[in-house]
């Protein structure tokens, strides 16, 4: 949710910020701002003297601003550029007593509509933040988009303060807010506290954490320190990278990796100072920090199109290859070991049950796992919604393997319920995309998968690499626990590879599954149905359906239909019937023929040898013969394609659906 941008150093920052917003806006948001600190001599005040806010409704306008543009900061900002270099500006020392010189331009709408604003205002620095908002506390107005200005402070924020009522209360700000958020709560609250440490700034954010209950990442512009921007950060996500031509940072590697493939994760509740020379970091005690420094382990194209109209479809395109890069090195003549990942046999055989926790496409993941695990593995093991799992008082213990799924590593939920599997005792292991994030590093083991970037906010290739990493987890336990030979594991192993090649046959069908959506396009509803796997794998395609088509589908296990939602069937409504699972296969084949019977539109997807009579479905698309605890690989690549063309055929926002978010990072 909500995208952070900093930058503080020798060239212009409002390209900068505004080019990491832009990166960011898969995050998914509704308005978008930025602050930035004039140079000395340019500050853009108003008639009184006060900072500005410039907003699309608030009637105000700057005042000429000295500054004239650098070079393109992609090209002047990297690890390779020096301050000194030709086309850069320093920006010059300056010292600051009086109103503040921070100017605060923010909007309602889409970065561009942002950009095109201050394209009109001659407003410009080396130092700034910027924000893309997804409205929690107040609707979406200009007022209520970040960054908010408290007196000398300017700051932005992603997460939520429970007590920020408490806060109203305590430190009287009845009648100074001018949005309805919580986060200029915190503004305000800051700039009472650091006019009490008579502007040490360092204590007077250390008493705002402490006064905070919530979630937060914070980057905090403080006008008697110029040049420098503050960060901190409980559960949402922060990097920090310095380069020769400055230091930034954000919420996200998407926006700084234009920049520099050398950064680190913020640690939670330690300050960052960031100055155009160099990034402090101090411990809540004052101690200094050294940050572990990471590099980035994918190309800068990887967040690029590259020609694909959408990066959903792209990144549908580049499951076959996120599936070899997260399976093979893991392979030892020819069966699964996790030596590299630092994972040891006895978080396996140890266990007496296994909890999955995770939330929405990841829990489909760990549902697909469930199915197959159970009945190989031969113990309980139970998907828990991670939303849920902490409020349910669930039964975890020293023989408990919690299995957390999170594509960011960041997920709030997610996080809080595998801390508390932590604290009843369970060993748990994070299956994640992004190395050092807080679920990974706060797990016992982590499972990295290897998709790279996915940018569109409907999850595609990291949903097929954790399937990747739960099959080679769940034949690697069942060999370990006796419940397979070498050889039937070599087998697993091989199929799951053949399964690769049934993908890019999926693929090779996708105008085909395109006309399948000029008859759902028109529909308000749809229903997905299977049974054991399929079943599973029905969740998955509803959700991808509603949430980029917003065609409301649901998704039942194929023998509930007649227990009540067979009242929903009328003419022509979309019936998605997946078919693969051969042990259920003519159960199947009867309830498509209970919804036919009532004209639904059945589209069916079977193995290409199954028996299927004239007249069971309208439609029907086959896969490749694989083993059935494989056919979910090319299933899913067929709903995943659906719900795309679904999409593109209503002419919608494909990769920014409305009202979500990729990272969820509040409860």
């Amino acid at each position: 949710m909500c995208g952070i941008i900093g930058y503080t150093g020798p060239l212009m920052a409002k390209e900068i910020l505004l080019e990491g917003l832009a990166q960011l806006e898969y995050r998914g948001y509704d308005s978008a701002g930025i602050a930035l600190l004039a140079d000395e001599g340019g500050a853009a005040l108003n008639a009184g003297g006060a900072a500005s806010t410039f907003s699309a409704d608030s009637g105000v306008w700057p005042a000429a601003l000295s500054g004239a543009g650098a070079m393109t900061a992609a090209e002047a900002l990297g690890d390779t550029a020096h301050p000194t270099a030709t086309g850069v500006r320093r920006r010059p020392t300056a010292s600051h007593a009086g109103p503040s010189p921070i100017t605060v331009i923010k909007k309602t709408g889409k970065v561009k509509g942002l950009r095109a604003y201050c394209g009109s205002l001659p407003v410009d620095g080396h130092c700034g933040i910027g924000h893309t908002r997804w409205a929690t506390h107040g609707g979406v107005t200009d007022a209520n988009a970040h960054p908010h200005q408290a007196g000398e402070i300017t700051l932005i924020h992603n997460g939520i303060i429970e007590n920020y009522q408490e806060l109203i209360d305590t430190f009287h700000l009845q009648g100074k807010l001018l949005s309805q958020t919580d986060t200029e709560v915190a503004a305000w609250v800051l700039d009472a506290l650091v006019r009490e440490e008579v502007g040490d700034i360092a204590k007077a954010i250390a008493r705002l954490l402490a006064l905070i209950r919530g979630s937060y990442g914070f980057c905090i512009l403080y006008a008697s320190r110029p040049g420098e921007i503050y960060a901190v950060r409980n559960v949402s996500p922060l990097v920090a990278s310095y380069t020769p031509s400055g230091a930034l940072v954000a919420s996200d590697l998407t926006a700084i990796i234009p920049y520099s493939r050398s950064y680190f994760v913020v640690p939670e509740n330690a300050l960052v100072r960031l100055t155009p020379y160099r990034i402090d970091v101090t411990g809540p005690e004052g101690d200094p920090i050294t940050p572990e420094m990471l590099e980035v382990n994918w190309n800068v194209d990887a967040a690029m199109k590259n020609g694909y109209p959408h990066y959903m479809l792209k990144e549908i395109h580049e499951q076959p290859r996120a599936m070899e890069n997260t399976i093979l090195p893991r392979l030892d003549k020819g069966l699964p070991d996790f030596a590299q990942d630092g994972i040891p046999d006895a978080v396996f055989t140890g266990c007496e049950r296994i909890h999955i926790i995770a939330c929405g496409t990841a829990m489909h993941a760990g549902m697909v796992a469930r199915s197959m695990y159970e009945p190989l593995l031969r113990i309980p093991v139970a998907v828990w919604v991670a939303s849920e799992f902490r409020y349910e008082d669930p039964l975890v213990d020293g023989g408990t393997l919690a299995i957390v799924i999170s594509q960011s590593g960041e997920t709030i939920d997610t996080l809080a319920a595998m801390r508390l599997a932590s604290e009843k005792g369970a060993a748990t292991l994070s299956i994640v995309n992004v190395k050092g994030s807080t679920i990974a590093r706060e797990s016992d083991y982590a499972f990295y998968t290897h998709a790279g970037p996915e940018i569109a906010v409907a999850s595609t290739k990291a949903y097929s690499v954790q399937l990747a990493a739960l099959y080679l987890i769940g034949c690697r336990a069942a060999m370990l626990r006796g419940k397979y030979t070498p050889e039937e594991a070599k087998v697993f192993v091989t199929n799951l590879l053949d399964a690769i090649p049934a993908m890019e046959m999926m693929m090779g069908q996708k105008e085909r599954i395109r006309g399948l959506t000029s008859h759902l396009i028109h529909e308000k509803d749809a229903f997905f149905i299977g049974r054991g796997l399929d079943y599973a794998l029905s969740l998955e395609g509803a959700l991808k359906l509603k949430e980029i088509s917003y065609i409301h589908a649901e998704a039942h296990a194929a023998g509930e239909l007649k227990h009540g939602t067979i009242a929903l069937i009328a003419p022509l409504v979309p019936v998605v019937a997946i078919a693969t699972q051969e042990h259920v296969f003519a159960k199947m084949i009867s309830n498509i023929r209970e919804v036919k019977a009532r004209d639904a539109f059945v589209i069916l997807v079977s193995k290409l040898s199954a028996p299927v009579g004239d007249g069971v479905a309208n439609v029907r698309l086959s896969i490749p013969d694989l083993p059935d605890a494989f056919c979910v690989f090319p299933v899913v690549v067929f709903l995943q394609l659906l719900a795309y063309y679904a999409a593109v055929g209503k002419n919608l926002n494909v990769d920014q659906p409305r009202n979500l978010a990729k990272s969820v990072t509040v409860e």
